[in-house]
Formats: C-alpha cells, sequence, structure tokens
C-alpha cells in the first residue's frame, strides 16, 4: 500500500513539474482506441492519449474518461446530464493493466508531430489537468472520451484535421446497433430511452473507433498524421452465445403469455405500467440535459392515456381505447424505416390486441372475448 501511494505522489510530482518541462526530441505522442467492455458505459470503448520521453522518464497516460460513483446524488445527475466527468493521469503500466486484466483490446496509433506541437500539447493536457478544464459536462453524442481527445488535436492546428471518414448516410442509433448484438436488454433500454435525436444523420465523430479510422486518414502536409500503428494489447473475443433470458424471445413470451391468459384486469395492468413508463419518457425529457432523450416518441407507444383506463367507464373508456389506437397507428406509420422496429413490434402487437379487446372487438376467433 505504501509503495502505491509513493509512486502515485512520485508520478503526480512528476507531471507538476512536467508543466514547465521540456520535452526531448525522443517524445512520442500516441492515441490508445481500447475495445469495447462487459459494462454499459464501457460498451463503446475507450479513448486515451499518451506521451512518452524516455529521455526524461516520462510514460503517462491522459484519460478523459474518468467520473466518481461517490458524487453526490450521482444517478440524478446522470439522468439530468450534469454529471461532472474529469480528466486524469496515470502511468502507461498502470493503465494497460487494467485492460490486459480484462483481456480488452488497445490500439495505438503513433502521431506524426513536430517537436512543437507535441510540446504544445503536453502543456495545454498539464494546464487543463490543474485548472477547472479538466471537469466537462458529459454529453453522450456531443462531448465525451473520445470528442475530448480529437478537440485536443485539432485545437494543435488551424483547420480540422480529424473528421469523421465513416458512412454519415446512416443514422446515430444505427450506427450503435452492432455494439448490442449480446447485450439485447441494452439494446431495448437504449431504444426505448432515445429520442429523435439519435435517428439523425451520424456525422459527428463520437465513437473510438471512428476516431481510430479518421487518425488513419487524416494528413498534415499531405504526410499522413499517423506513423505507426500497433496492438498493445491483444483482445479476446467472448464466443457469443445463445440465453433465452438475454434474448426477445423472453419478452414475446411474457407478451404471449398475457395474451393467453386473456384477463381484463391483466390488460388493464399492463396497459397501466406502461402509461407508467410513458409519464416517466415524458418527464425524463423534460428534466434531463441530455439531447438525445428529447422529444421521445415511444410515448406514443406506452402513451400516458393508459393510466386513466382502469377508472374510465362506458363512453370515457371508448373513447380512450380509440384515441389510444390512433396514437398506435401513428407511432407504427413513423416506425416502418426505423432500424428498431422488430425490436418494438411485440409490444405494437399486444398494444393493438389489447386495445382492440377491450374496445369489444376479437381480433381472433381462437380466443374468446376478454374476461
Amino acid at each position: 500500500m505504501f509503495k502505491k501511494i509513493f509512486f502515485f505522489l512520485l508520478l503526480f510530482s512528476s507531471i507538476a513539474f512536467s508543466q514547465e518541462q521540456k520535452l526531448s526530441p525522443l517524445t512520442e505522442v500516441s492515441i490508445f482506441t481500447c475495445g469495447r467492455g462487459d459494462q454499459l458505459y464501457s460498451t463503446f470503448g475507450h479513448t486515451a492519449l499518451r506521451i512518452k520521453d524516455t529521455e526524461n522518464q516520462l510514460d503517462v497516460v491522459y484519460n478523459y474518461g474518468a467520473f466518481d460513483f461517490r458524487t453526490e446524488n450521482f444517478y440524478l445527475k446522470f439522468v439530468k446530464g450534469d454529471l461532472q466527468y474529469f480528466m486524469n493521469v496515470t502511468s502507461f503500466e498502470d493503465f494497460i493493466f487494467e485492460y490486459q486484466l480484462d483481456e480488452r483490446e488497445v490500439i495505438e496509433q503513433t502521431l506524426n508531430l513536430s517537436l512543437n506541437k507535441k510540446q504544445e500539447l503536453f502543456e495545454t493536457l498539464n494546464a487543463s489537468l490543474y485548472s477547472t478544464e479538466k471537469y466537462y459536462t458529459y454529453k453522450f453524442i456531443d462531448r465525451n472520451c473520445t470528442t475530448m481527445v480529437t478537440d485536443k488535436i485539432n485545437s494543435l492546428f488551424d483547420g480540422k484535421i480529424l473528421e469523421k471518414v465513416d458512412d454519415k448516410s446512416i443514422s446515430y442509433r444505427e450506427v450503435l446497433y452492432p455494439y448490442f448484438e449480446d447485450y439485447f436488454w441494452y439494446k431495448l433500454g437504449i431504444n426505448v430511452i432515445f429520442g429523435i435525436k439519435t435517428d439523425a444523420k451520424a456525422e459527428k465523430l463520437f465513437l473510438p473507433i471512428e476516431l481510430l479510422n479518421s487518425l488513419d486518414k487524416a494528413k498534415i502536409d499531405g504526410k499522413s498524421l499517423v506513423s505507426e500503428k500497433k496492438i498493445i494489447v491483444k483482445g479476446t473475443e467472448k464466443p457469443a452465445s445463445f440465453s433465452f433470458l438475454n434474448s426477445i424471445y423472453l419478452i414475446i413470451a411474457l407478451l404471449l403469455l398475457v395474451i393467453v391468459i386473456n384477463k381484463r384486469i391483466l390488460f388493464l395492468s399492463y396497459l397501466f405500467v406502461c402509461g407508467l413508463l410513458g409519464v416517466f419518457l415524458g418527464l425524463v425529457g423534460f428534466y434531463s440535459e441530455h439531447q438525445e432523450i428529447l422529444w421521445n416518441y415511444n410515448t406514443l407507444l406506452f402513451s400516458p392515456l393508459f393510466l386513466i383506463l382502469p377508472f374510465a367507464k362506458n363512453k370515457s373508456f371508448k373513447i380512450l381505447c380509440n384515441l389510444s389506437l390512433i396514437l398506435l397507428v401513428i407511432y407504427t406509420g413513423f416506425m416502418i424505416t426505423k432500424p428498431h422496429l422488430m425490436i418494438m413490434l411485440p409490444f405494437i402487437i399486444t398494444g393493438f390486441y389489447i386495445l382492440l379487446k377491450l374496445n369489444g372487438y376479437v381480433p381472433s376467433k381462437l380466443l374468446s372475448s376478454v374476461k
């Protein structure tokens, strides 16, 4: 324990001293692109920046992905969108050890920068580290570990040398889809909570892999920005394994069970829960500063009107059912071209079936009228 404390004191003393330190010609600046992890916050991978100067015995990694779980009202701040992330600095060995432990790939791209540019970047990073600039308000698309590193590199030049080179014709939602192939509940949650912004064309560079691809294509004065690219940690791909509990089939089975039981109280209870979800989506959209969850059209599917249905009678009940059906038709039409149509389809079909049954229409002759 004492050795670890001593090491960190030595490291931070070195960085503090290095704010006025001149880098040697042997200095290397590189970008790390780290593979995805099992936790939701690590699903998309990570970006960090390394500065290595063997002559000055310096080898540190600047990381913009730090946050503190001990922050007061952590989850409320995260939902609202004013949670403060911050930059920290660690030794190369400590940074890499974590990824070796998790068997997550780390790719290093060494940048072809002049010594003056390296010095400028070094001083800028250290100035940020010892000021309020180390903190930033995290935004899923607009401000994260990747965009922060991108901005630092771009700030070294007059124009933007790092811009997105990946497909800009697809939506942000489609860009994210491959990351959830084996994580059904993450995929469902993201598609329920995200609003209309994620259906816009994905023109901003915001993912680690996008920065890696942009670095490969970037040039300075006709020369490639990346002078060397190598794998520091070889990741291990975990074989995909099917799990019924982690698949859409569980949702389908539960919804079929609701339909087959065919009880009015169960139908109304299901709709009431959907209504609560709709109220949550609406309220969180007003409360949060995350633009990704604003204007969430899933409130048409999980309509807050469902909360009134259990207490409505006769004509009022039929009017609410018909209005809910109209909203569901609008939602279905809107979803036709959306990539997450299939994942939401079981809820759409169940919603139609239950509302029609409650309204006195029997969609299937195989089932009796609702009890």
